[in-house]
């Protein structure tokens, strides 16, 4: 059971990378927050231009004051470097770092994924929409 948002305040920090996969993820999350009693008001989104950003943009959502969680959106695609590592390591690394030492939870929507397809499949496509469930993430968290 999803409580009800009304009376909730989110920030979406969403990465500008790869911008076809997190947009639609925002979409989905917008949308589920939304459905769930959240006031449009009440639903700011923050935009970073990469991934590994998305930990400062959380970080700052956080100090910021008067919300109740924040859901960062991601799409890291395997490339032919191990910089894929370190984005995927790095993010994971911050995220649960802030969720361990702030007051507030924070929703981890990074995609990591071997290839544009798979991406696509979870943003919306024939394995849903991750920014779906990490709404819902955020609405149960902040009750919690």
């Amino acid at each position: 059971e999803v409580p009800n948002a009304s009376k909730m305040c989110f920030v979406i920090v969403v990465s500008e990378w790869n911008s076809e996969v997190t947009g639609a993820l925002l979409e989905g999350a917008v949308n589920t927050l939304m459905k769930n009693g959240a006031l449009e008001e009440n639903i700011h989104v923050k935009r970073v231009p990469g991934s590994f950003e998305l930990i400062y943009g959380a970080h700052q959502a956080i100090l910021s004051g008067g919300i109740d969680a924040v859901i960062i959106l991601g799409s890291v695609i395997r490339g032919e470097t191990p910089h894929f590592d370190y984005i995927c390591q790095g993010v994971t690394y911050g995220i649960a770092r802030l969720n361990a030492t702030q007051e507030i939870p924070v929703i981890y929507g990074l995609l990591t994924t071997n290839d544009l397809q798979q991406a696509k499949d979870r943003c919306g496509g024939k394995l849903g929409n991750k920014g779906d469930e990490c709404a819902i993430d955020a609405i149960k968290m902040a009750k919690f």
